[in-house]
């Protein structure tokens, strides 16, 4: 008997780690995603210098987080031998990998904001100082517990904070960091004249598109992979995330006037907007949290750039930013109050 449940346990362990593994993988893609996106969305003569970026970040991401982040974050260091950090198949190392892919997010988010304008190297030294610090302690406060936040919310609210995925602790922080970073900077020379916009069209609609496509085959290994093992899965988060991302879809389609720029981002906006939720909400609220991000992207992003001299070139403020708190405040009141009974 002691064999047999030390054979189910190993069984058990080796399964989570592949579990996991194929969802950091799959976020991994995602930053491919993050490149394209912004190589089909700048002029052609940055194009070079976007691709250099996101991959350079994802580098100097690994380098912080895997030092300082993941133990600010949960208090694990690697800094021991290979036999003790291989425990039950490698399962906690594989865990850093995943989480590591979504803090990385954190930079290439910003990096669509400040695209065209920003220095490489303070670039990378911004990169190492937010994943390093900036993020794991925001990260650790929401998803282990640290300095007591989600203890006290729940003994004076009855709930804590839920963020399922990361509307708010991935998404929502990169994009207002981003808006932050895009104020500092300015705007780019020639984009406004005589207090009027000057269009910078995309200069790849097809990598624009290859890019949004990618984000979105990749997220439903950030979405369902955060339940981090087999046991946890669940169908209702794949669902509610096809249905968030067809609602973007649609609503980005209408609202933009068949723009293929909006349109390639709308499904995203309703990603952003799921990932709070999707452990929660019945798929006709997730086709309805999603829809709305969709518009309130095209309508903030346009507002942003020809009202308010906000010159964020992929538009990553009202995408990540407006949409992840979007999701992450009245969405998750309302799936709790309305939607989790039609959840089951």
């Amino acid at each position: 008997m002691e064999n047999l449940q030390s054979a189910v346990d190993s069984l058990v362990h080796s399964s989570n780690t592949l579990f996991i593994l194929i969802g950091a993988v799959m976020v991994l893609a995602m930053h491919a995603g993050f490149a394209f996106l912004e190589v089909g969305t700048v002029r052609q003569k940055n194009q070079v210098n976007a691709l250099s970026k996101i991959l350079s970040d994802f580098a100097v991401s690994t380098l912080a987080y895997f030092f300082i982040g993941y133990w600010i974050s949960y208090g694990v260091t690697f800094m021991q031998p290979a036999a003790v950090i291989n425990a039950d198949h490698g399962y906690g190392l594989v865990k850093f990998f995943f989480l590591l892919t979504f803090a990385a997010a954190i930079p290439a988010i910003i990096s669509g904001g400040i695209a065209e304008r920003a220095r490489f190297v303070p670039q990378l030294c911004a990169t190492a100082l937010i994943v390093a610090f900036v993020y794991p302690f925001f990260e650790g406060m929401i998803w282990n517990g640290n300095l007591g936040l989600q203890a006290w919310l729940l003994e004076r609210f009855g709930a804590s904070f839920h963020d399922f995925a990361g509307s708010v602790v991935v998404h929502a922080m990169g994009g207002w960091l981003a808006l932050a970073a895009v104020l500092l900077l300015g705007p780019r020379n020639g984009r406004y004249r005589e207090g009027r916009l000057v269009a910078f069209a995309p200069s790849s609609i097809p990598f624009l598109a290859l890019g949004s496509w990618i984000l979105i085959v990749g997220w439903f290994g950030f979405n369902v992979m955060s339940a981090q093992t087999l046991q946890g899965v669940s169908g209702l988060v794949a669902v509610n995330s096809l249905m968030a991302m067809v609602g973007g879809t649609v609503a980005a389609l209408i609202v933009g006037r068949n723009d293929p720029g909006f349109l390639h981002n709308g499904p995203l906006a309703g990603l952003v907007a799921i990932c709070a939720g999707s452990d929660l909400m019945h798929p006709v609220g997730a086709l309805v949290t999603g829809a709305i991000a969709g518009a309130l992207f095209v309508w903030c992003f346009t507002a942003a750039q020809g009202k308010w001299h906000i010159d964020d070139v992929l538009g990553v403020w009202p995408l990540h930013g407006l949409c992840g708190v979007w999701a992450g405040l009245p969405v998750e009141f309302s799936a709790r109050v309305h939607w989790v009974g039609w959840a089951g």
